[in-house]
């Protein structure tokens, strides 16, 4: 098998995409699902390495933010916080499961 780190932009993990992906064999179409998360592993079979039969390659998802450079971008993310207000990425962070 082989292993890919994909970056890709916020909106296409949030909203899905469909993605160009290099493979030892070329370029290949893959569509990442609707609420995808970092770290995040899919298949692509029979594109990866292995001892006599073909193995698979696995593309781990990597979210990468835009940097902020204007007033707009700023108020992008002011907008999405606000629309966001209430969601909180740490709020079980420490406690036993």
């Amino acid at each position: 098998d082989i292993y890919l780190d994909l970056p890709v932009t916020p909106w296409e993990a949030a909203l899905g995409a469909q993605v160009e992906v290099p493979t030892l064999d070329g370029r290949v179409r893959m569509k990442i699902p609707a609420n995808a998360r970092t770290g995040q592993k899919l298949r692509i079979p029979d594109r990866g390495l292995g001892r006599g039969a073909r193995g698979d390659q696995y593309v781990v998802l990597k979210m990468i933010n835009p940097p902020v450079e204007n007033e707009a971008q700023k108020a992008a993310y002011r907008k999405l916080a606000e629309i966001y207000q209430g969601f909180d990425p740490r709020a079980d962070l420490g406690r036993k499961g």
